[in-house]
């Protein structure tokens, strides 16, 4: 298998899910400041340009959430169940690119996509508005984690590798959590696997195209 990525969020959650499962994987790092995301035979694989992006045999495969349930399958895991909590799993992983993802990553890609590849400030409008929507979602992802170890309960699945995904760049894209303790303590157990501490094989280099997020 090969997984193409970037040192960004959606290739981060593929990357930490396949060192946890410990899978046969080859990493391939595409240089999107080289354009490599829009040349022919990448756009053969992905025609949105984008990463992360899995080749498996005849298989390939784009869309980050696809790519996890894949991933967790093919490696018999439990973490992409077969009984009646696998519609559990699409319900928080709809809601995170719904709801919650859009603005935890605004303000990750007002904070640290812009500051990294120099496209200047953050938008105060944007700000202020991703930082109200983030608030509001936060908080039923707070009331959800009571009494409950990950979002399935006790058991670990794809969708706590989905939805904690702006979590490790909580203090850089200022994601205001100071009121949602169960929130911090959730991603402080997601950070007890070295998977998700450490994602990536290696350093990417840096990319110069926003579009490419």
């Amino acid at each position: 298998m090969k997984l193409y990525y970037f040192d960004v969020l959606n290739p981060r959650k593929v990357c930490a899910l396949a060192r946890h499962l410990d899978l046969p994987v080859e990493f391939v790092h595409v240089n999107l400041g080289k354009g490599e995301h829009k040349t022919p035979a990448f756009l053969a694989m992905n025609p949105n340009g984008k990463v992360p992006v899995l080749v498996d045999g005849a298989v390939t495969l784009w869309e980050s959430n696809a790519i996890l349930c894949y991933l967790a399958r093919k490696a018999g895991s439990d973490l992409w169940p077969t009984d009646a909590r696998q519609f559990e799993v699409l319900r928080w992983l709809m809601w995170d690119a719904t709801a919650f993802a859009p603005q935890a990553g605004t303000l990750y890609f007002e904070h640290v996509i812009k500051s990294r590849f120099g496209m200047g400030g953050p938008d105060p409008g944007e700000v202020q508005k991703a930082t109200q929507g983030f608030l509001g979602f936060a908080a039923v992802l707070e009331a959800h984690l009571r009494g409950r170890s990950y979002l399935l309960g006790d058991a670990l699945s794809v969708a706590d590798f989905a939805v904690a995904i702006t979590l490790p760049y909580a203090q850089q894209a200022q994601l205001p959590l100071q009121d949602f303790p169960e929130i911090r303590r959730w991603h402080a157990q997601m950070n007890t696997l070295p998977a998700w501490r450490e994602p990536f094989p290696d350093l990417a280099e840096p990319a110069g195209l926003a579009e490419a997020i």
